[in-house]
């Protein structure tokens, strides 16, 4: 079959195999000139680094770029946990699925150690899995990276389930966005959240299940001496804030935070560790689509960056992470981490610049749908939203016939 993308309500929900995997290569083989170029070398080649890493949400976005750079840039062993629905000969799954076979198949052929786990990572039984599994190789964990993003979430113990919403709060927020597939501006808007929804959204986003992870590993003893653990978050321009930073979602970040000082505060006396949040760049995801005004400020912010040549996606925001963040001391191995004053790691740095915001304020003031593609990357912001689910993947042949979904070459 020819498969070619389906968009709805500015959501593709479909996924090209070959497009997936193609794309997850093509962010190894970035990792892999950074390594190079920047001489690192992992503990296996007498330098140092992460060597035993888990990572929560691994399957596409932030949490598929650190466990690559965790992999081929520090030759790391990692656990990689997501929910993904496993493709068929005849069905297909989703781009986490495909992407998670491609990083496997890769790992593989690097003779790289990796087990990737299909589960609900909120589940304590999946917890479980992992400390199971970790026992078996005999690993402790270095670093944890908690990059979990869902709608929903079980409570382990009350069996409750909880729905996060992406709302304001106290007010509707209205703003322009883009209609991705004809490039036009449309307005858009959204009713401000309930207490319930407030309250849920937390539970789902927050850092309670975070928590949870972090005490069952250490109570297991698969914590190493050291031992990091980064979530990651964004706050992004005022503009936003009241339908993100100050809406539910970032009532939920600043539960994440309170979550960091905590466990900071656990690991440090535990295992002399460290737990983080990384404000990471706004970049397109399925939910960025559909908020107002974030997909025109990222098209904005997109193309001003271009401009400046600082643009960056995910796999080159994280590997910066962890090359310029995470591992500066003597051989790549862990140093201080420099944070703000909020003790927040900031790699949003680039995006935030004050030559750069002023900018994109200016042209949100003035945008019009007749100097829209003058003022936005509409090419750039569409193949990134395509290329998230494999399609518009460079390197791809789109017209060739697919005859089994199950399979990524």
């Amino acid at each position: 079959m020819i498969i070619k993308p389906m968009v709805r309500s500015n959501m593709c929900i479909n996924a090209h195999p070959v497009g997936c995997a193609t794309e997850t290569f093509h962010q190894i083989e970035y990792v892999k000139s950074q390594k190079e170029t920047r001489g690192i070398k992992g503990a296996s080649e007498g330098g140092a680094g992460p060597k035993h890493v888990l990572v929560l949400g691994c399957s596409t976005g932030y949490g598929l770029a650190s466990r690559i750079c965790a992999a081929f840039e520090y030759g790391a062993a990692t656990i990689g946990v997501s929910f993904e629905k496993d493709p068929t000969e005849t069905k297909g799954g989703t781009p986490g699925a495909y992407n998670n076979m491609a990083f496997d198949s890769a790992a593989k052929k690097a003779g790289l150690a990796s087990v990737t786990i299909n589960a609900d990572a909120f589940a304590d039984e999946t917890r479980m899995h992992v400390i199971d599994e970790a026992k078996k190789r005999g690993l402790q964990f270095d670093l944890i990276i908690y990059s979990l993003a869902s709608p929903v979430r079980t409570d382990p113990d009350t069996k409750v389930m909880y729905k996060s919403v992406i709302k304001p709060i106290g007010k509707v927020y209205s703003g322009l966005s883009i209609d991705i597939m004809t490039g036009t501006l449309k307005e858009s808007s959204a009713e401000p959240a309930t207490e319930e929804e407030i309250a849920s959204t937390i539970k789902v986003m927050g850092g309670e299940d975070w928590r949870r992870w972090i005490k069952m590993l250490a109570e297991s003893d698969v914590l190493a001496q050291g031992c990091r653990t980064v979530a990651y978050s964004y706050i992004g321009p005022e503009l936003s804030h009241a339908i993100y930073r100050n809406g539910t979602i970032g009532m939920a970040k600043v539960d994440l935070e309170k979550a960091a000082r905590d466990l900071n505060e656990q690991l440090k006396s535990a295992v002399g560790g460290s737990a983080f949040v990384s404000i990471n760049k706004g970049l397109v995801t399925r939910s960025s689509a559909v908020i107002p005004i974030i997909s025109l400020y990222l098209s904005i912010l997109f193309k001003v960056m271009k401009e400046k040549g600082t643009h960056e996606g995910c796999i080159e925001q994280m590997e910066r992470l962890f090359a310029e963040r995470l591992y500066t001391g003597k051989n790549n191995s862990a140093d201080a981490v420099p944070v703000d004053s909020e003790k927040l790691i900031r790699i949003d740095d680039w995006e935030m610049a004050s030559d750069v915001q002023s900018v994109c304020l200016e042209r949100m003031k003035n945008i019009t749908n007749e100097n829209i593609s003058e003022y936005c990357d509409l090419d750039g912001y569409k193949h990134d939203f395509l290329a998230a689910n494999g399609f518009d993947v460079h390197g791809v042949d789109y017209e060739k016939d697919v005859s089994r979904l199950d399979v990524i070459e």
